[in-house]
């Protein structure tokens, strides 16, 4: 039997399964199940929705390379019946950025689609909000203390959203083998502060402002302005090991110990491809762009992060100091409250830290800067040099 025939015959089977699938999107204020409130719910004011999906999928490297991959997909607004047909081999990497805003009810709901090119694993799936507080420990996501999705299923996570600041989110189960598969992603929580009234003085006599023409944005409750940005960009750190995703889609022994990356990504691509825009047509399911781009006099924040299994990361800017003002979506201040940011022109970061970073370009000349890892191996897409975790700055 070929292996065209046999991936028709899979096919078939796959979609006559996910007729009968157990998909089920719990939502306020939505009416036909597709994670779109429709009629907004009084008793849920601040509820927003999301769905994803738990599968498999390919990602092309920066050197022309595809690999397998695992990873979540954008579910938002279809049809429960389509949900399964709709999330088979659509795995993004990095995973949908998700963004919520202090106060929300969030009602997160994921649906495990099973491995298309895996038909012999079964495996569950959850999200863990990493670093996250939740109320209950049945929607954080590890396996021991909450519920994994089965294939065919579907379980909706709920948080009542607070403490802003720069998260990550992945799946737990088997945590090691499926994030370095690719079941990473952004996530990040905006502060109730960009919410102030047009005008608000805060102590200090920093002035607020939330009008039609301007408004002002902060990455955490400061009380003083002292986080305020302009425009902002979550850069995601991580490598894939070539050796393992082959033998993973080989069918093989995977070689845990043996884990080594060979590619550095930067949101899930390689440099060159970091300078590429947001949803580029030749990266169908690498949707986002890792070019910073902003103009002179403007402040930057940089949302951090590394989700790499095996790797710190050290990433350096050239002539443009970074000022840290949080860590772990905890804003730098002492227990008096004195501020303990700092400003640097390299940070590093462990597997499973985030670091909130201000570059001000306020005095900067217009051009080209780069931001890039000084750890050399990974400045190349597996035998290829002058690629892997860099990319560019550029001051209109």
């Amino acid at each position: 039997m070929n292996h065209k025939f046999l991936m028709i015959l899979l096919t078939a089977a796959l979609l006559a399964w996910s007729a009968q699938a157990g998909v089920l999107v719990q939502c306020p204020g939505d009416v036909t199940g597709d994670a779109v409130i429709d009629v907004p719910d009084p008793l849920h004011p601040d509820a927003t929705c999301r769905h994803l999906g738990a599968g498999d999928g390919f990602a092309f490297m920066a050197d022309g390379t595809e690999i397998y991959t695992f990873g979540f997909s954008e579910l938002t607004g279809v049809m429960p019946e389509h949900a399964m047909h709709h999330g088979m081999l659509a795995a993004q990497l990095p995973s949908p950025t998700i963004v919520q805003a202090e106060g929300d009810e969030f009602y997160l709901t994921l649906t495990n689609v099973g491995m298309m090119m895996r038909p012999d694993l079964f495996d569950p799936h959850t999200v863990h909000w990493h670093g996250f507080a939740n109320a209950a420990s049945i929607f954080d996501g590890m396996p021991g203390a909450s519920i994994a999705i089965n294939m065919g299923a579907s379980l909706t996570y709920y948080y009542q959203v607070e403490d802003p600041g720069t998260y990550i989110y992945h799946c737990h189960v088997e945590a090691t083998e499926h994030m370095q598969m690719g079941m990473i992603g952004n996530l990040y929580v905006t502060p109730a502060q960009n919410e102030l009234p047009d005008g608000y003085t805060f102590p200090n006599g920093f002035v607020h402002q939330n009008g039609a023409e301007q408004q002002f944005h902060y990455v955490y409750n400061d009380n003083d302005g002292s986080t305020y940005y302009d425009v902002e960009y979550p850069l995601q750190f991580t490598g894939f090991d070539r050796i393992f995703h082959e033998e993973h889609l080989a069918v093989q022994p995977l070689p845990f110990a043996l884990m080594a990356d060979t590619y550095g990504l930067i949101n899930g691509r390689g440099y060159p491809d970091t300078l590429l825009p947001d949803n580029e047509a030749t990266l169908p399911y690498q949707k986002s762009s890792s070019l910073v781009a902003a103009e002179v006099g403007q402040k930057i924040l940089l949302r951090l992060s590394n989700v790499s299994t095996t790797d710190f990361f050290t990433i350096r800017t050239l002539g443009l100091p970074m000022r840290v003002v949080g860590k772990d979506a905890r804003l730098l201040r002492g227990p008096t409250g004195v501020n303990l940011a700092y400003t640097t022109n390299s940070i590093t970061l462990g597997g499973g830290e985030t670091m909130d970073v201000i570059v001000d370009t306020a005095g900067k000349a217009a051009g080209t800067y780069f931001l890039y890892t000084t750890n050399l191996n990974f400045l190349s897409n597996d035998a290829e040099d002058f690629g892997g975790i860099m990319t560019e700055i550029h001051l209109n």
